[in-house]
């Protein structure tokens, strides 16, 4: 499979890669100019401990609204998580709050219908996946969620539209999302660590894995919806 339809396609993709990183070292320049302390792990951790156990609090709530409300990609606080309390702890905090943002996001669906559902999440988005979400089983959902770039926050929505327990749901959540957030945490504590080649060498691909994601959509749920009717589970 052509991972790129056409030339316009794979130049668009170039074009956003490059923008994305152009505004990691635009914010990179401004931060090392106007809060060079940032940039002492060491320093910025004893700044964070001041704020006691409100410090990781505020992180899990930053990680859930992005998912219920979006206005922050989740990778990007994932990436500051890793930075500011490391691999393990970071990981920790961005799942929680990315599983508290899926589950409130299922929920609200279920329990306020479709009604509202279509007033939060964009039209073209429910006219091309809502079907798509009914039809396919556990290995869809899945294959949505574990690929960056794809609405998976939208998904948690039209997901809380089927017959899908809240339980089964996150489940295949708590799968689905691990590999993006621990690649993404993992460079955050990259950084903080002063390795900037391999920290920007990982969030260059995540980048271009969701870019990849972002304009193969409708290839992948092709796929999806072929390969899922064939599986044994």
């Amino acid at each position: 499979m052509k991972v790129f339809s056409s030339k316009a396609d794979r130049w668009k993709t170039l074009l956003l890669a490059l923008a994305v990183v152009a505004g990691f070292v635009g914010l990179y320049l401004a931060v090392r100019r106007y809060a060079p302390f940032v940039f002492d792990s060491r320093e910025l951790r004893l700044w964070i401990e001041g704020f006691g156990v409100l410090a990781p609090l505020v992180f899990v709530f930053l990680q859930a609204a992005q998912v219920v409300v979006a206005p922050i990609p989740g990778q990007v606080v994932a990436l500051v998580a890793g930075y500011l309390f490391g691999p393990v702890y970071g990981t920790i905090y961005s799942l929680a709050g990315v599983l508290i943002g899926s589950a409130i996001a299922f929920s609200l669906a279920k329990r306020y219908g479709r009604s509202f559902v279509e007033r939060v999440i964009d039209d073209a988005i429910i006219d091309r996946f809502d079907a798509f979400v009914d039809s396919v089983g556990i290995p869809g959902l899945f294959a949505f969620v574990v690929i960056p770039g794809l609405p998976d926050d939208a998904i948690c929505f039209l997901s809380g539209l089927t017959k899908w327990r809240l339980r089964t749901f996150m489940t295949v959540i708590s799968v689905a999302r691990l590999p993006a957030y621990v690649i993404t945490v993992y460079a955050g504590g990259q950084f903080a660590g002063g390795r900037f080649v391999s920290g920007i060498a990982l969030v260059a691909f995540v980048i271009l894995f969701s870019a990849v994601g972002y304009y193969k959509q409708e290839a992948v749920r092709d796929i999806v919806a072929r390969l899922e009717p064939r599986l044994p589970f």
